[in-house]
């Protein structure tokens, strides 16, 4: 369901908007309050994990924060997603900002994890819109295919999976394989 609203929303409306009913979070997208999918077990194992991965590699360089909206542009237009998870370095945002807002700069890295009724494509989409507004990477997880897919701005994405060494320039020494992450958020083999 979206939130129609009679005109487009700006993202000032958008932020004033009241919650809706129940737990549910929106999306600005298109002018419109676009639910945000609802995570179910597997996706919040794979988000604490991945969370804590980047935590452990970024140390005292950054911010990584689950679910934190973001403000940015999407094809001209306001457009405020709320990443499963986003890093942002304090090149980027300065370590002493402390308001209860959303992210107001593009982040260096933002991860989503595909969730029930979303497709690949789908989030290969996203990842593009996240790439044009600035964000440096964005790591897209298919807990169906066991994978991760990295997109870049500069070149072509990267799927890795199985035992395939992952490393990402934006993290110094961080290098782990797939399956490591999989294994270690105990998502089992067929998860069909």
């Amino acid at each position: 369901m979206i939130l129609q609203a009679k005109n487009q929303l700006t993202l000032q409306e958008f932020i004033n908007l009241s919650p809706g009913e129940g737990d549910i979070t929106y999306e600005l997208v298109d002018g419109q309050a676009v639910p945000k999918m609802s995570p179910k077990f597997f996706h919040a194992k794979l988000t604490r994990v991945l969370l804590n991965l980047i935590e452990q590699s970024c140390e005292g360089k950054g911010e990584v924060c689950p679910e934190w909206a973001v403000a940015l542009t999407r094809r001209g237009r306001d457009w405020m997603p709320i990443p499963d998870i986003l890093y942002i370095s304090y090149e980027r945002l300065a370590a002493n900002w402390d308001e209860d807002e959303a992210c107001p700069v593009p982040p260096d890295l933002v991860i989503e994890i595909i969730s029930l009724g979303q497709t690949f494509g789908q989030m290969a989409a996203k990842a593009k819109d996240y790439l044009d507004a600035k964000v440096l990477r964005v790591w897209v997880v298919d807990s169906k295919a066991r994978s991760i897919t990295v997109f870049y701005p500069d070149a072509a994405p990267q799927t890795y999976m199985g035992e395939e060494l992952l490393k990402d320039s934006l993290f110094e020494g961080l290098e782990f394989t797939v399956e490591q992450v999989f294994q270690k958020a105990k998502i089992p083999l067929d998860t069909e």
